[in-house]
């Protein structure tokens, strides 16, 4: 198999990438670089620049390279910029996917895995997120990946497309420093600037009815995260006509404040958060069911908590070395 990875320069992408080479996939990366770093792709691995609006640009790369499936992560997702550019959200996220749905199938490609996310729940009032939990989105952005799901479900009934989606929950750690999330609009990076810069990390919030008040999470590394993309990838293969969506998380939550006190402990800080007004729309808590993963393709997390933020600290001091403590 050869797999086109729109968006595989990107922080999540390049973990895909590599995923796939390890397990002996043949893969091309497509990315427009809007956000991703070309020093990302592996030595081997041909790299196309280039937006998945551009359908004839998509059209040639799948020709070109013989692709035979498509892992899907192009795509704009910023919560809150999604609030104030909607128009530029659906239009990145939503037509850009149509577009490449068009490619693809033109090509005859036969399996498709696309990138959403838990933010297809918006605020579920439950202790386990499962797949069947409604999907109400709160934010352009959880709006254009439950379309995006909706619209890839329908190509693959109408085309015999194999699909499936993978709904992250909060992604994390690095496989290796290189490899390290180089945006600061996550929880663990955000924090890291707090500190490297002598500041208090914030905490949106401390009256959520959780243990200690703060929003609960479930996170998971990126390094697992890109297995489940491989899995996905060969159990489309190993059935065709298959359409899965399916939760990527651990099944365990954790609080803000505990990332934070976790955070400062591995990183030698000591500075303990400031409280600041709830953001709207942040559910108190949002922690997977990851059974139907486990049932459908043998896959389940690997790393902890722990991992994650030790992994992610020694990306940020591989770009910021100054943030090292003696």
């Amino acid at each position: 198999m050869t797999w086109l990875i729109t968006g595989g320069a990107g922080y999540i992408g390049a973990h895909v990438v590599r995923a796939m080479t390890e397990a002996g996939e043949r893969a091309v990366v497509y990315d427009d670089l809007s956000t991703g770093i070309a020093d990302r792709v592996p030595d081997g691995v041909p790299l196309v620049v280039g937006s998945v609006l551009d359908g004839e640009r998509v059209a040639r790369a799948l020709g070109d390279h013989g692709i035979t499936g498509v892992v899907h992560l192009a795509a704009k997702k910023q919560v809150g910029e999604s609030v104030e550019l909607p128009l530029h959200y659906y239009r990145q996220n939503v037509e850009g996917l149509r577009v490449l749905l068009e490619a693809v199938t033109a090509a005859a490609v036969p399996s498709f895995v696309f990138s959403s996310s838990a933010a297809v729940y918006g605020m579920p009032d439950v202790d386990l997120v499962t797949e069947e939990t409604p999907c109400l989105p709160m934010s352009p952005y959880g709006e254009t990946k439950l379309a995006g799901e909706w619209l890839v479900r329908a190509t693959g009934r109408a085309s015999g497309l194999s699909t499936a989606s993978l709904r992250y929950f909060n992604v994390a750690g690095a496989a290796s420093p290189a490899l390290a999330d180089t945006g600061v609009f996550n929880l663990v990076p955000m924090v890291f600037e707090k500190l490297t810069a002598g500041e208090a990390p914030r905490v949106f919030g401390d009256d959520y009815p959780t243990p200690d008040g703060t929003c609960v999470r479930d996170y998971i590394h990126v390094a697992d995260l890109a297995e489940a993309h491989v899995a996905a990838a060969r159990a489309l293969t190993a059935s065709p006509g298959r359409a899965l969506t399916l939760n990527i998380g651990r099944g365990e939550g954790v609080s803000v404040r505990e990332m934070i006190d976790r955070i400062n402990t591995l990183t030698g800080h000591d500075r303990p958060a400031t409280v600041t007004a709830r953001r709207p729309g942040d559910p108190p808590r949002v922690v997977a069911s990851a059974d139907r993963a486990a049932a459908e393709l043998g896959w389940k997390a690997k790393y902890d908590v722990q991992d994650m933020i030790t992994s992610a600290w020694e990306g940020w001091l591989h770009r910021h070395p100054e943030a090292a403590r003696d």
